[in-house]
């Protein structure tokens, strides 16, 4: 017969079990989003991703070509670019919203924007532009397409913004240049010396974030290579790329990543 000590020993000992598998369970679970992933988030136009990303129309971005070199089984890479964007539409159409309603403490965020901001502030076409600079400075103006007054800002301020809220979500920043188009003066590509290229630095700079001058580098590439090398990049247009142009530009931002003093760097992979 078993002795009514041993039944609340078994108890007890039962108890215990439970208990210290309930406190495992609690453990795992508050230890979960301390072990997600991180996720590099990718924002810009169609320099960055073309279309669906799929070079389904002969162009690509070079941020669909990006994950190539990474190692995406420790690094999940988000391409939210969409072409025809400026940084204001980028905004005005909801696309940030979705993108910072997912970033979470430990990401990155890789930015490039410029090449559709110079656009009119109010045409009936897109009425994407925005104001010169980095400023504070706003205009008020109808917009045909939303039909709705609208208070439009500089490129800095909206960069700023993408800035601000990811770094408040505890992301990691990365302002590029934008990448310069097909346009040679004295065989030299034409920078963006005193525009988007300027600004974009001087925002990462007062923002104390990441900046690669890719407008810079590029063109440093281009300049070497000559008129006829870069022209087989750029089978439709002055602005996009093919997907040859797109792994090389892909490359010279890797190169870039390899000299930031972040830990993104730990992801790419040795090819």
């Amino acid at each position: 017969m078993v002795s009514n000590n041993s039944k609340k020993l078994k108890l007890i000992n039962r108890s215990g079990v439970k208990w210290l598998a309930g406190l495992i369970v609690l453990l795992i679970l508050a230890m979960k989003p301390e072990e997600q992933e991180p996720s590099l988030f990718i924002i810009g136009d169609s320099t960055v991703k073309n279309g669906k990303g799929d070079g389904s129309n002969g162009q690509w971005g070079w941020g669909s070509v990006l994950p190539a070199y990474f190692d995406t089984t420790q690094l999940k890479i988000e391409n939210h670019a969409l072409g025809g964007t400026s940084t204001r539409t980028y905004l005005t159409k909801g696309l940030w919203q979705g993108v910072i309603d997912r970033i979470k403490k430990g990401d990155y965020l890789i930015m490039q924007f410029g090449h559709n901001d110079g656009g009119p502030l109010d045409d009936t076409a897109r009425a994407r532009g925005t104001l010169k600079g980095v400023g504070p400075e706003s205009k008020e103006i109808f917009n045909p397409i939303t039909k709705e007054q609208e208070l439009v800002y500089t490129y800095g301020w909206y960069i700023t913004k993408f800035v601000d809220e990811a770094k408040a979500k505890g992301a990691t920043v990365i302002i590029c240049s934008p990448i310069p188009r097909n346009q040679w003066r004295d065989h030299r590509i034409i920078r963006s010396v005193d525009s988007y290229a300027q600004w974009a630095e001087e925002v990462a700079k007062r923002e104390q974030v990441q900046f690669i001058n890719l407008n810079n580098l590029i063109a440093d590439d281009y300049d070497r290579v000559g008129e006829v090398v870069v022209q087989r990049y750029f089978p439709s247009d002055h602005t996009h790329t093919n997907l040859q142009g797109a792994k090389k530009n892909a490359e010279i931002i890797v190169e870039a990543l390899k000299l930031l003093p972040i830990e993104l760097k730990k992801y790419l992979t040795k090819k």
